[in-house]
Order: structure tokens, then sequence, then C-alpha cells
């Protein structure tokens, strides 16, 4: 019978094979942590190979995700979808096994990692949702929702800032679920981390509130088991497990150095490191009998089967609470919800409230949330001022977790990668709070929402220069342009209350991905529309005023100066002009459209083009043309109050009317060159 040792060495020969014929990858964190992964995957970890999206499996996060072989040999070996044709193609276009984990790609895969400590944090939000959830649904020990979470780390991950701000707060929870192997080989890219990470993790961590074990021997399988034992055994605290690690382990000359790190081993040392493994077998091999001892697949399936038999049990005792359940499992949303939100913004058109746009968010989650269990929110610390808090919160604590909010502190990075992880979790809905300018610290954790496609609603409120005295550092310039550059992200500029409310409809029902909200400080006037315009705000640009006689230009303008933009063409119209308004709030879902409906809000011929935003203008030039004029700020901003800062920026009613009228004093004739010869097709080679 394959011993220990046999099993992780199939780990570490595959790692060394695949990166050697991929010749790029990381080697040597999967040969030094084989021995570890070998006793979770086998020994402790719960979960069904046939079944990777099994509710009540436990979680595993490699968050050094640079060791992505290391995950992909574990999913092969255990029986998962995985062939060892997607461990050859390790590296390779559209398949299976990318450089770093990526979710969706592979069964097994709980989140897309590499981007150092992020998986950390996704850990920390995925222990989050298991504890809520079994607060909300586990009744009379009927424990349905009772799973652990396992993470690897690395020295990178412990460097990276996140690390201290998801630790801090895991341990503030009480997360008792949550494991944390921590791979402590003492090596990183540029060599030993002990001339740049001199820390004490153990020290840090038990400071924290964390249980920690330290100094595990992470090749020996008792050390490693005894050690995860007494890590299960606490029921309040997160558990940190520090493994002493040889990088590299078996490779003769490279191991325990950085040239083991994030390089192909080479020919000549993978044939010596066989040797020395004793791993007589040749590359991409394994035997039958290794293969069988590491198969989980039958084991998977007998756990699952009880968790269903217990679950059927609970489904006769807890009807209600069990469709509950399995509704938000399957990410659907209640047949009221739509109903709920279109009353509410018949209601507004119908109050026709001045109102920040912050507020107005506020009262659209007063309206969501009574509706959506599943939704939980929180702030970086700027609850009130971000208003995300609705009148039902409350507040998850370690001793109540039935709540549906979380108090995040000022760890704006952090409190997204822990959404993401609440999101991937499944169950929930986060949405998350910060002022705008403040996303640049969380915005790795963005964009990988974006590349994951999760549900997870981001509020950014104090929207522009038009928040005032707080002055440059707190008002933001670029930020909307790099939110709507970001595959994946949907971002929604409202100008009232209603635009606003169809935000929150388009972000909760959006099952694919995130959807940011851009939100105003101050108040803003409410815009009449007609029962036509209404059902179109959703398409995300809209004609919100048309001249009465032919339209000669095209003001187009997002959030604040969507107000500014009607001011100016209602003075223009009325002597004579003939200017119509776009309100946009959101160009992603614009493009989105039809082409002929693109063509209804901006026609071809009309080239007399403005667009207005209180943000950098590059973006927007797509919309006007050469011919046309873009009004924005492409300078930091300046301490003032709101009104002051907009006009010292050029954001005003007399700008505007200046710069459109210029348009309209021009001929109606082009002002380019017109070509000389017809361009020819090209021909096909």
């Amino acid at each position: 019978m394959p011993s220990r040792t046999d099993r992780a060495n199939a780990i570490r020969a595959l790692a060394m094979d695949a990166v050697q014929r991929a010749n790029s990858g990381h080697p040597g964190a999967p040969m030094g942590m084989a021995d570890i992964a070998e006793v979770l995957w086998r020994d402790v970890m719960k979960h069904n190979p046939a079944n990777p999206k099994w509710i009540n499996r436990d979680r595993f996060v490699l968050s050094n995700g640079h060791a992505s072989i290391l995950l992909y040999s574990l999913l092969h070996l255990t029986g998962y979808e995985l062939g060892m044709d997607d461990l050859r193609d390790f590296r390779q276009l559209n398949s299976k096994t990318p450089g770093h984990p990526e979710y969706g790609h592979a069964p097994g895969v709980e989140t897309t990692t590499g981007p150092l400590g992020q998986g950390f944090g996704n850990a920390v939000g995925m222990a989050i949702a298991e504890k809520m959830l079994a607060a909300r649904f586990n009744r009379n020990g009927q424990e349905i929702i009772d799973h652990h979470t396992f993470t690897f780390v690395g020295d990178g991950c412990l460097m990276e800032g996140i690390s201290h701000e998801v630790a801090s707060l895991a341990g503030t929870l009480g997360l008792g679920k949550l494991v944390c192997i921590y791979d402590d080989n003492g090596i990183s890219i540029d060599g030993e981390v002990k001339h740049w990470f001199p820390d004490d993790p153990p020290a840090r961590f038990r400071a924290y509130g964390w249980h920690v074990v330290p100094d595990v021997d992470g090749h020996d399988w008792k050390a490693v088991a005894g050690a995860i034992d007494s890590a299960m055994a606490q029921p309040d605290r997160p558990s940190l497990i520090c493994c002493k690690t040889v990088i590299g382990f078996g490779a003769p000359n490279r191991a325990g150095t950085a040239a083991s790190h994030g390089a192909a081993l080479g020919e000549e040392e993978v044939a010596l490191a066989r040797e020395q493994l004793g791993w007589s077998h040749p590359p991409f091999e394994i035997p039958d009998d290794i293969y069988a001892e590491w198969d989980c697949r039958a084991k998977g399936a007998e756990e699952e089967s009880r968790w269903r038999q217990r679950y059927a049990e609970y489904r006769d005792a807890e009807p209600e609470l069990a469709k509950e359940l399995e509704r938000r499992l399957s990410g659907g949303l209640p047949d009221e919800f739509s109903a709920a939100l279109d009353h509410f913004i018949r209601e507004t058109e119908a109050q026709a409230p001045i109102i920040a746009t912050r507020e107005a968010s506020r009262n659209c989650i007063n309206v969501i949330g009574k509706l959506l269990p599943e939704l939980v929110g929180g702030s970086a610390d700027l609850s009130g001022s971000n208003s995300t808090q609705w009148d039902e919160s409350k507040a998850v604590s370690p001793t109540d977790f039935d709540g549906n909010y979380v108090f995040y502190g000022v760890r704006e990075f952090g409190m997204t990668a822990i959404a993401n992880g609440m999101a991937l979790h499944g169950g929930i809905i986060p949405y998350t709070g910060t002022f705008l300018t403040f996303m640049d610290y969380a915005r790795n954790a963005v964009r990988l929402a974006a590349m994951m496609g999760v549900r997870h609603v981001l509020v950014y409120t104090h929207d522009s220069i038009a928040l005032g005295e707080d002055g440059p550092t707190h008002q933001p310039v670029e930020h909307l342009t790099t939110l709507r550059n970001t595959p994946g992200l949907s971002v929604w500029r409202p100008c009232d209350q209603t635009e606003t409310a169809f935000a929150w409809k388009y972000a909760v029902g959006r099952a694919d991905g995130p959807t940011a909200l851009i939100l105003t400080r101050q108040k803003l006037a409410h815009q009449s529309r007609t029962a036509e315009q209404l059902g179109r705000v959703e398409r995300g640009g809209y004609v919100l005023l048309d001249p009465t006689d032919e339209v000669e230009a095209v003001v187009l303008a997002t959030g604040s100066e969507v107000e500014l933009a009607l001011d100016v063409a209602g003075r223009l119209n009325a002597a004579g002009a003939g200017v119509r308004v776009v309100s946009m709030p959101s160009v992603d879902v614009f493009l989105q459209q039809e082409a002929s409906y693109r063509e209804s809000v901006l026609p071809l011929r009309v080239w007399r083009r403005v667009a207005v935003e209180a943000g950098h203008p590059d973006y927007w030039w797509r919309f006007v043309g050469e011919r046309g004029r873009v009004i924005g700020v492409d300078r930091f901003g300046v301490s003032a109050p709101g009104d002051v800062a907009m006009k010292a920026c050029g954001i005003t009613r007399e700008h505007i009317e200046e710069v459109v009228t210029s348009l309209l004093a021009k001929p109606e004739t082009s002002p380019l060159k017109p070509l000389k010869a017809k361009l020819k097709p090209l021909k096909a080679p």
C-alpha cells in the first residue's frame, strides 16, 4: 500500500512535470506544502468531487495562488473532473489550469487568487457567510450549515497589508471555523525573507485574538494532523497553523532557495529530484494504487448522502426555512421584489424628493432589505456618511451572527475582499460602502470581483469635487473612468432617487457580476419623467428633454450634472435653440442596447455634442467625437465649499451654456475635409 510520502510525492511529481512542460510556473511551494495538503485533503476536508457545489462542503482557498499546480494536482488526484491532459495544458491558452487559480475554469476552484492576501480575505468572507447562515437556518440541533473554511497562505500573503485588515476582523468576530495554514518556508522571490520580513506572525495573530499553533513541522504528517485537530476544536477563535517547510522539497540543488520559487527546475534537476524522492514513474504518470489511495469520490458521496438525509428531515421539520434557504442558494429573488421596486419608483415620481443620492440609496435599501434577508451590508467606518445602514440593520457580533450588517472598520481593501468571499460562498448578497476616492484602496479586489463575476454591490458616495471642503484628497477625479474601464463591472451614477432605484434594482438583479453605485453627498433635484421616459431608465441612457423642433445639439450628463444640463437646455430652447438632454446613468448598460435604440438617443446626424461630468473628461470623447466638447475635471480638486469647488473647476451652468452656444454657432456642414476617394473593402485572405 502506498505510504503518505508516496501520496505527497505524487503532488511533487505533478508539480515538477507541469511546470517543466509549460517552462513556466512555481514548483517550490507545491513541493513544500505537499505533505500538509495530503493530510488536509484526504483526512480532514469534507468535500465531494462529484458535486463541487455541495453547499455544506468545506471550502479551500489557495491564497498563495502562484502555487496553483498544487490545487490542480489535488483536484485531479481526489477525483474532480480535471484530467491529466488538463495538467499537461498547465498555463496554456483556454485550459482549465491557468497560471493562477481562476474561479469558473475548473471544478473545485472556489475563488480567483494570485494577488497575494486576497484569497485570505475571501476565506474570511466565506467563514462569515457560513456563520451567518448557520445562525439563521440551523434549528433544534439540526446543523445543516456546518462546515469549515481552510486557506493556505505564504510569506507574501502575510506581508501584504490586506492580511492585517482581514485577520484582525476575523479575530474580532471569533470565526472558529476558519483555519489558516501558513507555509513558513522563509523564501520569497528576492531570497530569504528574514531580511525584509522579520515579523513574529504567531505573536501578531495572538494579538488579533487567534488560536495559534507555532513551529509545526510541515513534513511530519502527524504534527500537521495534530495541529489541524487542535484548530478545529476551537469554537470561538480562528486558527493559524505555522508550518515550517522547505520550499522545493526534494530538489537536491534548489530546495530551500529562491531558485525553486518561480521557474521550472530544469530537466536535469527534475531527474535528480525524482531520484532523491524515490519517484521512478515517468512524467504525468501516477500508479493506480496511488490513485486509489487519493480518490475521495466514494467518501465524499457518502458524506453528502448523510447530509442530504439530515436535510430531508430538516425540510420536513422546517419547511419554510428550507424553502427560503433553497431560494437564497439558487440566487433567485422573491417574486415580489421587482413589483416592490416598481411601486417605490412610482411613489418617488409622485413625491419628487429633493435628496442626495446617498440618501436615496438608503431609501432603496429600506425597500430591498425587507424583501431580501440575504442582503448583508457594511461600510469601512463610514456607515453614516455612506448611508449604508437602514431601518432594520442589525450588526453581526461574536455572540450573534443572525444579523445583516458588518462594521468593517477602516479596511476598504479587506472589506471588499471579504464581501467577495461572502458572495462566492453563496446565500449572501453583499453590499459595501466607502467614499469613491477610497476605492483606490480596494481597487484590486474590485477588479477580481469583476473578473469572477460575483454579485457584489459597491456603494461609493461623495462622488465628485462637489463634496467640498475635505479637498482634493477626498475629491475623486479619475475614479469613474477607472471603474468604467473595468471589464465586467457595471457602473451607475444616478441623478435622482428614481435613477438610484433603477440602479439598485439592476445591481441586485444582476447575478453575473458586481455593480458600482456612484452617489452624491449634496442634494439633487428630482427630474420629472413621462411614462415613456420612465420605461427607458433601465436602458442606461435615455432622452430626458427634447426641444419642440429639430434636435441641433445633444448634451449628455450623469449624476449631479444632469440638473445643470437641463437648466441650460431649457434656457436655450426657450430662446429658439434645439437642445436635447440625455441622462446616462449607466454607460455600460446603454452600450448593451440594440443599435437602433442607441441611434434614437444619440443620432449620428447630430454632431454637436457636449458631455458634462464632474470627473475626468477623457472617457466621454467616444460619445461626442472630435467635433464635440467635454466639460469635466482633468486636475485634482480644491478645498472649498462644494459649489465654490465646482465653479473653480468649470462645472457651472454658465460654462456649459457657453460651450453649447459656441457649437450651435458653427455651420451645419462638417468642418472635416471630405474623403477624396471611397474606401475599398478589404479582400479576404
